[in-house]
Formats: structure tokens, sequence, C-alpha cells
């Protein structure tokens, strides 16, 4: 925050060729690749942040007030402004031809009837693009207005770095800082609705058809020795890999966001070695 005479090559019983002294002296040596460490500061993501949501503490930070694509982090306002709505989610929404081109991976069908609770969990747990279509097609609001109330709510949190132009993050567009990202977590976690779903590992449900379904969260921490009080993870190209966690350990809340990551399982390292960092600079502060 590493001179006897040569043996026969010839072949052994078994068909092998024989172990040859002189053979393996001509053999290019094998190198032995380093162990890779962690930049100074225990972090690889380019932005990142640690804070305490009780206080607001900024307990570490790395270019946390740059800007920068935030992928599908997008959806924790989606589903803020679609929670706004006081939709009714046992209601039954039709998935649609337009939700699923160009939403990347989906197992959404075309005319597939399923439940708004259970699209509200796929958006959330697996950032499924096509689901957070739905959702925002069954609002009270139109796509523009619903784009723009997500902007003003942005506002009205104090995000003043974040800016929407569609709502699952598959545009490169929708920007935010690790500062912003942290803050919008800690508003998205304590929700009632959002927290139960943003914490569970996996989730089943049957759409109307009894065609089965099986979601797992993509936030790995889950199932690490944390306990997670809440998260999203997020990736496109131009973000890189992107997470934003709250995390309880021993017996300390913390909110950790990391924003480009260079792969999947750094941006869960990042976030574990800073948090590991976090705790020892307070243990050694308490000692003092």
């Amino acid at each position: 925050m590493t001179a006897p005479a040569a043996a026969s090559t010839g072949a052994s019983p078994s068909g092998r060729p024989e172990y040859s002294p002189a053979a393996s002296a001509k053999a290019p040596a094998r190198r032995h690749r380093r162990a890779r460490r962690a930049p100074p500061g225990g972090c690889y993501a380019r932005s990142a942040i640690v804070l305490d949501p009780a206080t607001g503490q900024v307990l570490y930070e790395k270019n946390a007030s740059v800007a920068v694509p935030i992928a599908s982090l997008t959806k924790l306002m989606t589903a803020l402004v679609f929670l706004e709505q006081k939709p009714d989610l046992d209601r039954v929404a039709e998935v649609s031809r337009e939700e699923l081109r160009g939403a990347g991976h989906t197992r959404l069908r075309n005319h597939e009837r399923v439940v708004l609770r259970d699209l509200l969990h796929m958006s959330l747990m697996c950032s499924d693009n096509a689901a957070t279509r739905v959702l925002v097609r069954e609002s009270a609001l139109d796509s523009e207005d619903y784009l723009a109330r997500m902007n003003q709510k942005a506002l009205e949190l104090g995000l003043t770095h974040t800016r929407y132009v569609e709502f699952t993050g598959l545009d490169e567009r929708n920007v935010s800082t690790a500062a912003d990202v942290a803050r919008l977590l800690r508003i998205a976690a304590n929700d009632p609705t959002i927290h139960p779903i943003s914490i569970r590992r996996s989730y089943e449900f049957r759409s109307e058809s009894r065609r089965p379904h099986m979601v797992a969260n993509t936030n790995r921490l889950l199932y690490g020795r944390y306990q997670v009080l809440g998260g999203k993870t997020g990736f496109i190209q131009e973000s890189g890999y992107c997470l934003a966690t709250w995390l309880r350990a021993s017996g300390r809340d913390m909110i950790a966001v990391v924003l480009g990551a260079p792969t999947n399982a750094t941006r869960f390292a990042d976030v574990v070695r800073l948090v590991q960092k976090t705790l020892s600079a307070s243990a050694t502060a308490s000692q003092s």
C-alpha cells in the first residue's frame, strides 16, 4: 500500500529413451519464473480505495478521484432507481429479442416469462445484461427518464464524478471514480432488497414455463475468510476488472473498491491485500 563415458541413448526395454547425461547437458537450462510481487502499496488495479463506512474515513487510496469506466458496477445505480419506483417484484415480465440483442452471455430466451424478483437476482449476482434491460423496461419510467434519474440520483448522493449513458455498463462512457463507487455501495448495500441479494452465493428459480435457472454470484470473496456485507463485480475490455465490496474483518467494517485490475483473480487479491494492510496498520497504531 532464482569425465565418465557417455551412457547409451538407445531404447530401454519399456521402449522409452534411456537417460543420457550428455544429452541432458545439451538441453537448454530450465528457467525458473520469479513470483510476481505486488506493486508498492499492494494494489495492481489502476484505481482503488478503502474506507470506513461508518465514518467515511479514507483508509487507503490510489487514484481514487480519477474517473474511469466502471462496467457492471453501473447496475448498483440501475437497481436503486428501479426499486425507487416501488415495483411489484412478484410480477412476471416477458423477455424480448430487443433485450437479448448485444447483451452478451445470458441464459434468458426470447419470449421467456420471468418474475421481476428473479431478474433482479440475475442482474446483481451475475451481471446479466438482458435481465437488467427487462427491469428497466418494466419500470414506471421510459428509458430516457430512467437514465436521467440515474444521473440525478448520482448528484443527490454526491457522486460528482459519475455519469451514466446506459443501464448495464456495457458502454465505456459509464464512468465513475473509486471514491464515488464506494459511496454508492454504502447506499446500495443498506437497501433492504439489494443487500440480501448481493451476499447470496447462489440462487435458483424457474421461469413461468418451468425452465430451471441457477445463478452464481461472481463475487469470489463470498467464499473467503471475511464476512461480505455487499458487493458487485464488473468487467468490459475498457474498464478492466472491477470490484466493489463491503467486508467485515476482525470486527471492523470496510468498503473496498478496485477499478482496472488486470485479471479476474487480481481484483479479489487486491482487496484482500488492502484489507490485511489496513488491519495491520490499525494494530500497529493501537500498540504505539
